[in-house]
């Protein structure tokens, strides 16, 4: 048996980093996969990305994680492609980095209604279905920046550590109520996806994961296989007694 065979999947942020990633190996070991995403012309790439052997396993699908209408649509279509859902990962989300003066109020709202908000909403109508389908694994995507502060990214560090307490409560919620979905959450550090391509730009990339790599005590920056294996881990049964919790991978950052 492979390590998730069988079970269905729900991944936001999908065409592209970590979500892609992610969902690549969740194929590879098993599952059925649908890979949500806001940017229509990225989902439409994922074809050319993905082994042509997977091309009965997954379908894509248009996705505003902010828009709740959006959530009810792709959760129906959801439970009548694949019967259920056993696997929702929360992986779409946005930086927008800036000291807490110098950010809008614009743009708070907008950092925390894709990167709070939708998590939200996806784990509020979900969690009906996944109920229904057995043995249930929420992850939320959230950030090392949930757990260390940064002083120059105020609505990114407040939405991402949201996102962890929010875990913790879904979990619980689920405990008390007993049902069988658990809930964790995943806090990477850098990780080198196209996220990090604003930074490249300015200093090119080789520099760029230099700089970066110069913050992580083990002296490197993650890889999206790095992500992948966790939630791949945090998806599996293997992962039964682990729920309210989180996965930290950030080189040692959170040590120092």
């Amino acid at each position: 048996m492979k390590r998730v065979e069988n079970k269905a999947a729900v991944i936001t942020g999908g065409a592209s980093g970590l979500g892609l990633a992610s969902g690549k190996l969740l194929l590879e070991e098993g599952a059925k996969v649908i890979f949500t995403d806001i940017n229509q012309d990225e989902l439409n790439n994922i074809n050319d990305q993905i082994d042509s052997k997977f091309v009965e396993s997954y379908s894509t699908k248009l996705l505003d994680v902010t828009s709740e209408e959006n959530w009810k649509s792709v959760l129906s279509e959801t439970e009548e492609e694949l019967g259920g859902l056993n696997i929702l990962l929360n992986s779409a989300g946005i930086t927008l980095g800036a000291d807490i003066v110098s950010t809008s109020f614009d743009i708070w709202k907008k950092v925390h209604d894709v990167n709070l908000d939708g998590v939200f909403l996806g784990c509020k109508y979900a969690l009906p279905l996944m109920s229904q389908s057995g043995l249930g694994s929420i992850i939320n995507l959230s950030s090392i920046s949930g757990i260390v502060a940064g002083w120059n990214t105020a609505a990114y560090n407040s939405s991402k550590a949201a996102v962890r307490h929010l875990t913790k409560s879904i979990a619980l919620y689920c405990g008390k109520k007993e049902i069988d979905v658990r809930c964790n959450s995943i806090h990477p550090a850098f990780v080198d996806t196209p996220i990090l391509d604003p930074m490249k730009q300015v200093f090119g990339k080789d520099e760029a994961i230099k700089k970066l790599a110069r913050q992580i005590p083990i002296n490197r920056i993650g890889e999206p296989l790095d992500v992948a294996n966790a939630v791949l881990y945090l998806a599996s049964d293997e992962s039964k007694f682990m729920t309210g919790s989180e996965i930290v991978l950030d080189g040692g950052l959170s040590a120092m």
